[in-house]
């Protein structure tokens, strides 16, 4: 995990350097953030990586071991593995904001005085650096869930393994034992981050003296998410007339050709067919779990004081660590992942809907609406849900690739679909003994989730969230009933008092 910090490190650092060579030289002017290529990556789950990486890397280009534990030339893939996503995710949202820290006054202040830029740079680093210490918590839950998979990939006796094991083997002590222990790391690391902040923000934090975030830009709704969908549903299509049970032993570990496009496995199944498949089925139940989740955190979200402590609890477990604990206490099955998934997809959802409530209930037309006498449920009813439920609902559809990548990763460690079912996770499971001398067995559904990841991605990014539409504008052409002067000089022509 330290070397995986260290990679993190490394990619955010890759990710924000232009920004920083542009920001030193003062030709941000007009710039917009372009890390679609990161934001891929930080899409991607840390099965997903460390499975290409010891196909290609460890297996078929032999440069560096993909298997075992006996110094430091084994660390690197493991490494890589679970710090590629994280310092990606770490390096878009620094990026963000090293945008706003170099428009602010006292870069501008600096320029014009002379100040060498790489001095300004350092400034902005440690002007953007207390907004992201708080998610050194949710990284640090990251790696530890991530660690899980990467150490069975890998075969690494470690901490995330022992922990997989137990839970297989319903080992309950070593359960508890191992996931308290990763847990605990979890929230040592987020506890340290208060003071860390209080260290690089100084006495501005005190006095109220940090300058406000600047505005969100708009975002720009783009037709790129279309053609990855195309390609998802072609596949399925295809896949469809297709058996994914059907077994050929004689056309076993076959190459792709006009017959299999895709190649076939161990048994002589058709990849393509088990892809396809396996999509439709994994599509559906992320599709149910984010309903669910999608209802669920809408009314606790709506009693943020109930929900609120128990919001932090579940967004320190991850869905690996709750598909352990699922299986440790009801063993292993089909409905694993699935509860496990749901039993934290709620929590964000949750989290934004608390949020908006707040808000919400901070406007004035709210606060007419309660001094006019309407009651509680005329209150819900036609103010807090109008407003809540569109920007959430979104919120939940955006989430719904990332919950069918978790239901892949808990069936890759065998805590979901057991064979011959076509489940994403377990084909690259099956596969992956494989690897030398079938690489398309395991490349082939790694490449449809990198789809369906960069298919979010791109997504989100075309995605608006007004806050109102229609309720809440107000136009005044002249002076209200009762005020002193006109708020807005009227149109030529215009009579009468005003039109609110």
């Amino acid at each position: 995990m330290a070397c995986a910090l260290t990679a993190a490190a490394l990619t955010a650092g890759a990710v924000c350097a232009r920004t920083l060579r542009l920001g030193a030289r003062r030709g941000l002017a007009g710039r917009r953030p372009k890390s679609a290529g990161a934001a891929v990556v930080a899409a991607l789950p840390e099965f997903l990586i460390a499975s290409v990486l010891a196909t290609v890397v460890g297996v078929q280009l032999g440069w560096l071991p993909a298997l075992g534990w006996y110094g430091p030339r084994w660390t690197v893939l493991p490494a890589l593995a679970l710090g590629l996503p994280a310092g990606a995710l770490l390096g878009r949202l620094l990026d963000d904001m090293l945008l706003g820290a170099f428009a602010e006054p006292w870069a501008r202040a600096a320029a014009a005085r002379g100040i060498p830029g790489r001095r300004v740079a350092r400034q902005a680093l440690r002007r953007c650096a207390p907004g992201l210490l708080p998610n050194a918590g949710l990284f640090a839950v990251g790696l530890t869930g991530g660690s899980v998979a990467v150490e069975q990939i890998f075969d690494i006796p470690g901490l995330g393994r022992g922990t997989l094991q137990a839970a297989v083997a319903q080992d309950l002590p070593v359960l508890q034992a191992g996931t308290l222990a990763l847990v605990l790391l979890a929230a040592t690391t987020a506890a340290l981050v208060r003071p860390a902040v209080g260290l690089l923000t100084g006495p501005a934090l005190r006095d109220g003296a940090l300058p406000p975030p600047p505005a969100p830009r708009p975002a720009t709704p783009r037709a790129v998410p279309l053609p990855y969908a195309a390609v998802l549903l072609g596949v399925i299509a295809l896949a469809v007339p297709r058996d994914p049970l059907a077994l050929h032993t004689a056309a076993r570990l076959q190459r792709p050709s006009r017959a299999h496009p895709f190649g076939t496995d161990a048994l002589g199944r058709d990849v393509l067919a088990r892809v396809g498949h396996g999509a439709a089925g994994t599509l559906t139940q992320a599709l149910l779990i984010s309903a669910a989740a999608l209802l669920a955190g809408v009314l606790l979200g709506l009693l943020p004081r109930l929900s609120g402590p128990l919001v932090d609890t579940v967004n320190a477990v991850p869905p690996v660590l709750a598909g352990l604990l699922v299986a440790g206490a009801a063993g292993a099955g089909r409905a694993t992942p699935a509860l496990a998934v749901a039993a934290v997809a709620w929590a964000p959802l949750a989290a934004h809907t608390s949020a908006l409530v707040r808000q919400e209930r901070a406007t004035p037309h709210l606060l007419a609406t309660r001094s006019l006498g309407a009651g509680p449920l005329f209150v819900l009813r036609r103010g807090l849900l109008p407003a809540v439920l569109p920007p959430v609902t979104r919120h939940a559809l955006l989430r719904l690739p990332g919950v069918a990548l978790a239901l892949a990763a808990l069936g890759f460690l065998g805590l979901g679909a057991q064979p011959p079912a076509p489940e994403w996770g377990l084909l690259l499971a099956e596969n992956q003994p494989y690897a030398e001398r079938a690489p398309w067995a395991v490349l082939t559904p790694a490449a449809v989730l990198a789809l369906l990841g960069a298919l979010a991605v791109t997504a989100a990014d075309g995605v608006r969230w007004p806050w109102r539409t229609g309720r809440g504008r107000r136009r005044v052409t002249g002076p209200l009933p009762g005020e002193p002067g006109p708020r807005r000089h009227a149109p030529v022509g215009a009579t009468g008092t005003g039109v609110r």
